[in-house]
């Protein structure tokens, strides 16, 4: 029994902002943003539900499907447009599906967590599951703090994981939390995101390291059996670490922040399929996915490409 990946999609605003824009309200600049976290724009504008749904459907089409053909919608998100219903479900309504949806939050791990879910959920009997990671940050950012203003970004990207009697691209996962940091990267309701940037920093490249150490063993293969590591996008630096202590080269690296930002559960789908569409990862080849966010939380899964 496999899950093979078979189609992807994307939904992203029109809107850019960059960071000389930002640099006209806070006190900063292109170069500072840019030495210090590897962003230099980031996209802003739509809701959860209408850049999922744009995302949802252009992964459906990839895959040479039609919304009838899902069984499951999962919606990995911190910003639901509602507190009910699920945003899931409203995506739902607007592809015209009509199976069971559902939304999860693990902050910026969400959508790892998500694959961990829908794999579960195909080997109990599901054939094909639709999985989106959609964010809506802007809405909960302090634009006045340039701690938090300039490394967050709105966007989608969705997946469709299917049944297959042949072929398995996802060979191992590893997901974990540690609650106790919960404080360190938080957003209460009706109001913005706090950060302690250097704690998240130190825990983070840990997470990230010790997960993706554990998910190669898991699948029987080394760092240098990795074709290309797909990592959540939140600050160059800490790609960077995690690599240098992988002893994977950052060319194997994808890197999308500098043009999106960081998009919490939305940025590995996002990363995943520009690295598709750029021909970097090849069929029979190791990819490593790994991610980590507010929770504290963290997964790391190896996929070997069909």
């Amino acid at each position: 029994m496999g899950v093979r990946f078979t189609g992807w999609g994307i939904g992203l605003p029109e809107r850019i902002v960059t960071n000389d824009e930002l640099s006209l309200t806070l006190e900063t600049s292109d170069e500072w943003i840019a030495e210090r976290t590897g962003i230099r724009e980031r996209r802003i504008g739509g809701t959860t539900r209408s850049l999922g749904a744009e995302a949802a459907r252009a992964a459906i089409a990839d895959a040479g499907l039609t919304p009838a053909d899902i069984d499951f919608i999962l919606l990995a998100t911190t910003t639901p447009d509602r507190m009910a219903p699920a945003t899931a479900a409203m995506i739902q309504s607007d592809i015209g599906a009509t199976c069971a949806a559902l939304d999860i939050n693990a902050a910026c791990s969400g959508f790892m967590y998500g694959v961990r879910v829908a794999q579960g959920l195909i080997e109990t009997g599901t054939r094909r599951v639709l999985l989106i990671g959609s964010e809506q940050l802007s809405g909960w950012v302090d634009w006045t703090d340039r701690r938090t203003a300039v490394l967050f970004g709105d966007g989608a990207g969705a997946c469709v994981m299917e049944f297959s009697s042949v072929t398995n691209d996802l060979i191992s996962s590893t997901l974990g939390c540690d609650g106790g940091a919960a404080e360190i990267l938080s957003c209460h309701h009706n109001a913005t995101f706090t950060m302690d940037g250097q704690e998240v920093f130190r825990r983070a490249v840990r997470a990230v390291v010790e997960s993706s150490e554990d998910a190669m063993a898991k699948a029987g293969i080394t760092a240098d059996d990795i074709a290309l590591m797909i990592p959540h996008q939140a600050n160059v630096r800490i790609i960077q670490a995690m690599a240098d202590r992988l002893s994977i080269p950052m060319e194997r690296a994808v890197i999308t922040l500098d043009r999106y930002g960081n998009t919490s559960a939305s940025s590995i789908p996002l990363a995943f399929d520009i690295a598709r569409k750029e021909g970097r990862i090849k069929p029979g080849e190791y990819a490593l996915v790994t991610g980590f966010g507010a929770g504290m939380t963290w997964a790391s899964s190896i996929i070997r490409w069909s």
